[in-house]
């Protein structure tokens, strides 16, 4: 394996704004380029929208970090194009199996139906994840796209301002001054702005520790989510294991809470417990080593005024259920579009509250199941544990018990149940394509639905005409027409119709549905976009 993480992707360079006499303007300014950075800037830039990333670092991550992609962050990375690369060096997998003691209780697939593009899950880790994203912004900035990327640029104050945000830079050549219109903070759980803001990040800190390990080994185990309670290596703890590319294996191995940290990361302590795991006759290399105490917290509001915040500085989950960095591409995924309509004058700013709303609902929607899973993982009483020991020699053999076992609830997507963007819904179409959940794959003529949708506002029929396309108050409405016949697997029509003979869906740039109907009616499609826009409220 080439190591990447050694080597600077956007070095420092000395750019034209340090010689300004005076601090020069930027419509967006994003500080962090890990992957929620990246991907707001490269969306910003796919809108031609004018952005500047700041990061004090020049390479990609390294380290125990993110290694499990979901199905709809992948769908989001298609429409930011760079999905492909991804997957292809990924290791797929649908499948988690869960073990209790020395046997297995049960195996569970994460994507049972077939009609879908990508799978349930990718495992990759975080630095080749960023080096993809890296890669796909300097592609954009060769076509010319307004987007530039400064490494060795460290954000030492942040001051907001009524219309804007200034900023004061550190670098090798010494600080100079920039302003913005909007600032974006994706620079991590430890966020630097929102400390310089003092504002609040709070929660629940859980009272026990976790070894995390990458390691580098030939072994035959499948392509799976394996999730131990209580195995023969590790006792009265848990323990999971995951596939990586280039034979790189991530190990999670529960500590306990009154341990010594500096200590149990010691190699001649880790080795001997992987041991126990893996065989006495398994060779295996550490990559990295890290102790973590999981944390579940966000903060009170995402947006304060022109400063918004996104990824692990607006909220943070336990790694069980992979919803940490899945969840902060959904955030950028939410924010871009309507920051692109503020800017261009074609929404009010009040629109950006709806950020708060849909992303704080995802926030908590993923605080909760974190949460209950790492009380599940970590009982903290005696009858926590019986109740729990229960539930697992239950689903060895009852179907019933199998949804209380809680080895962490993997990522979904979130529907933005309640939003004040969700137009009207008609009945009797499937529930799962409701207003507020994020479009369904499914294969279409040409290939797949998705891949049709998103970065503006789409009118899709389904069996039913429609226009080309229609302009509201500035902003257009492009029409897609589909056909149920074009798919004979019966995808589209489950997906979207159920039992009725025909649908119109007004989706919005970020693939989530905003309104739907039976038939064609263009003043409810007007109507519906001024409501997905915050240009008027839904009547009741």
């Amino acid at each position: 394996m080439s190591k990447i993480f050694e080597t600077p992707l956007y070095p420092y360079v000395r750019s034209a704004d340090q010689d300004a006499a005076a601090p020069v303007r930027h419509p967006v300014v994003v500080i962090g380029a890990g992957p929620i950075g990246l991907a707001a800037a490269i969306d910003l830039a796919q809108h031609d929208v004018p952005v500047v990333v700041l990061d004090e670092n020049d390479k990609v991550s390294w380290g125990s970090r993110a290694i499990c992609f979901a199905k709809r962050p992948l769908e989001i990375l298609d429409r930011l194009g760079c999905g492909d690369p991804m997957v292809d060096k990924g290791v797929v997998w649908n499948t988690g199996k869960v073990f209790f003691d020395e046997r297995q209780v049960y195996s569970f697939n994460l994507l049972p139906e077939d009609g879908h593009k990508r799978p349930a899950f990718i495992n990759l880790q975080q630095y080749y994840f960023e080096l993809y994203l890296v890669e796909r912004l300097l592609a954009l900035k060769a076509e010319g796209r307004p987007v530039e990327i400064r490494g060795g640029n460290k954000v030492v104050t942040v001051a907001p301002k009524a219309d804007g945000v200034a900023l004061t830079v550190d670098t090798p050549d010494g600080p100079y001054r920039l302003e913005a219109d909007w600032l974006i903070a994706c620079d991590g759980a430890g966020s630097p702005v929102r400390a310089m803001m003092g504002l609040d990040f709070v929660g629940r800190v859980f009272e026990d520790n976790f070894l995390i390990a990458d390691v580098v080994m030939k072994a035959d185990f499948p392509t799976e989510r394996w999730f131990w309670f209580d195995p023969p290596f590790n006792r009265n703890q848990s323990a999971l294991l995951h596939k990586q590319p280039d034979d790189v294996w991530r190990i999670d191995l529960q500590l306990g809470w009154d341990i010594d940290k500096e200590k149990e990361r010691r190699p001649e302590n880790v080795i001997p417990r992987l041991k126990a795991m893996l065989g006495d006759d398994v060779e295996f290399e550490l990559e990295w080593v890290s102790i973590y105490t999981f944390q579940c917290r966000r903060m009170e509001k995402f947006r304060h005024g022109r400063v918004i915040f996104a990824g692990d500085s607006a909220h943070q989950v336990s790694p069980f259920g992979a919803r940490g960095a899945n969840s902060g591409l959904q955030d950028t995924d939410n924010l871009i579009w309507k920051l692109k309509l503020v800017i261009d004058g074609k929404a009010s700013e009040s629109l950006l509250d709806s950020y708060d709303v849909e992303r704080i609902h995802g926030a908590d929607e993923n605080i909760l199941n974190s949460s209950r899973s790492t009380d599940f993982i970590t009982p903290k009483s005696e009858i926590s544990r019986i109740f729990r020991d229960a539930v697992l020699d239950l689903s060895e053999t009852y179907e019933f018990a199998r949804p209380l076992v809680n080895s962490g609830r993997l990522s979904v997507p979130c529907t933005y149940d309640g939003s004040p963007l969700n137009g009207p819904d008609a009945p009797g179409l499937p529930a799962r394509s409701r207003p507020g959940s994020p479009a369904i794959d499914a294969p279409v003529a040409g290939g797949w639905l998705l891949d049709r949708l998103g970065g503006r506002f789409q009118l899709v029929g389904i069996d039913v005409p429609i226009p080309a396309s229609l302009e509201e108050g500035g902003i257009a409405i492009d029409g897609l027409a589909l056909l149920t016949a074009d798919d004979p697997s019966g995808a589209l029509k489950a997906r979207y119709l159920g039992e009725a003979a025909g649908a119109v869906y007004l989706m919005r740039p970020d693939q989530h549905v905003a309104a739907r109907w039976t038939a064609f009616d263009e003043q409810a499609v007007r109507a519906a976009l001024n409501v997905a826009t915050g240009r008027a409220r839904r009547r009741a």
